[in-house]
């Protein structure tokens, strides 16, 4: 393919997705860092804001936008289709979003994590590219913070990212996608004849990739501290240097998944309910997290009151899921 063609197609991907590159912040320090935003997770649109968003089209993606991965994965990974409507109508970034409210906030979140991990890959720091999405508590919006941030990192121009989820105990993104899996992860991890590429997901958002929890087990944690997750984590870390991997973990005082995971991982995303989740939980989740270098801390359902800088008005959500 051509410098021109090549370009063509990249700007075609551009205005489909509706990208706009934003001015990158400074980045905060090393260690214990804090990145708070007021997202929200509404029950339908039109109670999150002042205004309905207008409806998106379904993407019955060409086979030109869908097989934009080239790559040895995208040969052998089956390819799924993400219902978008009801992802936008259930109050999830889409790439047809409205460029202000939610998109504008995940910008401000995504912006630094992604900054973080291009500075450990030009300092030989591995993983920096993996990033955990935690919680202290169920039902603090985790997965939905996981769900959108991989929306919103796949709308950059330079970047991709795979999706995993890693609450092995509840998975719930791939029922949120509207997307059926037989195998994932934990299957890789146990099933020496599958590979990677054998269970990832190629989806009608072009940069977005998906790797489900796969078969449950018992012994979930001994797997996810085995010498075969080192192994896989090590790949998906180094196979492709634009890619940022997110794992949708469980719950850090109630299961000993995440802790496991954690200490493995390069940056860690902390997401606390406003006005609901304790003090004291808050803290004892972050002393969990005290070997980790980078960790990272989201407000969820935040009214503008409560987040840092201005970001618009948000509607509590009265579902209790994550």
């Amino acid at each position: 393919m051509s410098i021109i063609e090549q370009a063509a197609r990249r700007l075609e991907e551009l205005r489909r997705a509706g990208i706009d590159i934003p001015e990158i912040p400074s980045l905060p320090g090393e260690g214990q860092a804090s990145l708070v935003a007021g997202l929200a997770r509404p029950p339908v649109v039109a109670q999150a804001r002042d205004r309905a968003l207008p409806p998106v089209a379904s993407h019955r993606a060409s086979p030109g936008w869908a097989d934009t991965d080239s790559s040895p994965d995208a040969a052998r990974s089956k390819y799924v289709e993400i219902d978008l409507r009801r992802l936008a109508e259930e109050g999830y970034l889409t790439p047809d979003a409205p460029r202000k409210g939610i998109a504008e906030e995940l910008r401000t979140v995504k912006r630094p994590i992604i900054e973080h991990a291009h500075e450990a890959r030009l300092a030989g720091r591995p993983r920096g590219n993996l990033i955990l999405v935690t919680s202290a508590l169920p039902a603090e919006g985790k997965t939905y913070c996981a769900i959108n941030l991989a929306m919103s990192i796949a709308m950059e121009v330079d970047h991709s990212v795979l999706l995993v989820d890693a609450d092995v105990v509840h998975p719930s993104v791939m029922t949120r996608l509207g997307v059926d899996a037989e195998l994932g992860m934990l299957d890789v991890l146990t099933k020496p004849s599958l590979d990677l590429s054998d269970v990832l997901l190629r989806t009608n958002v072009p940069k977005l990739t998906l790797l489900p929890a796969g078969s449950a087990t018992a012994k979930s944690t001994e797997i996810l501290a085995s010498g075969a997750m080192e192994a896989m984590l090590a790949e998906v870390a180094a196979r492709y240097s634009d890619r940022i991997v997110i794992f949708d973990a469980p719950p850090l005082l109630l299961t000993s998944e995440s802790r496991v995971l954690a200490t493995r991982m390069g940056q860690v995303l902390m997401v606390v309910q406003a006005q609901k989740t304790v003090h004291s939980s808050v803290k004892r989740a972050f002393a969990e997290l005290e070997a980790c270098d980078t960790v990272w801390c989201v407000l969820n359902k935040a009214t503008s009151g409560q987040s840092s800088g201005s970001y618009g008005r948000y509607a509590q959500s009265p579902r209790g899921d994550d």
